[in-house]
């Protein structure tokens, strides 16, 4: 084995403490969170199963956590109070902290208010 790739490849996890596979080569059956909730699926509670490597340059490699698969639960359906909780919060971030008013878009975080109370000389009137 090559040298990044020898260091990747520990499926018993005597290196790093998790079965790890280098980049797309991990075994079937596992998934991210990202491919799980593709499937509509969510890990559930259950530990990190396996875990991915992909090397680079300078730093330090990239590591994806994968989940099984096989004991994955279904994605919580969304209740009309999640609705609600979620469309407050979300007009939280669009309300000018400044001026009280909605913005129509979220307040960019590096300006901490809207467009016309951040840069009021450049503003028509």
């Amino acid at each position: 084995m090559g040298g990044s790739f020898g260091k990747c490849f520990d499926p018993n996890g005597a290196r790093y403490g998790l079965p790890t596979y280098p980049w797309r080569l991990a075994p079937d059956g596992f998934a991210t969170r990202r491919q799980l909730r593709a499937r509509g699926l969510r890990p559930g509670g259950q530990p990190i199963a396996v875990q991915i490597l992909r090397p680079r340059y300078r730093r330090g490699p990239l590591v994806a956590y994968l989940y099984r698969i096989d004991l994955a639960k279904p994605v919580r359906p969304m209740t009309a109070a999640r609705w609600a909780a979620l469309a407050k919060a979300n007009a939280a971030r669009r309300t000018c902290p400044q001026c009280r008013t909605d913005a129509g878009y979220v307040i960019p975080s590096s300006l901490g208010t809207c467009v016309t109370c951040a840069y009021p000389e450049e503003c028509p009137q």
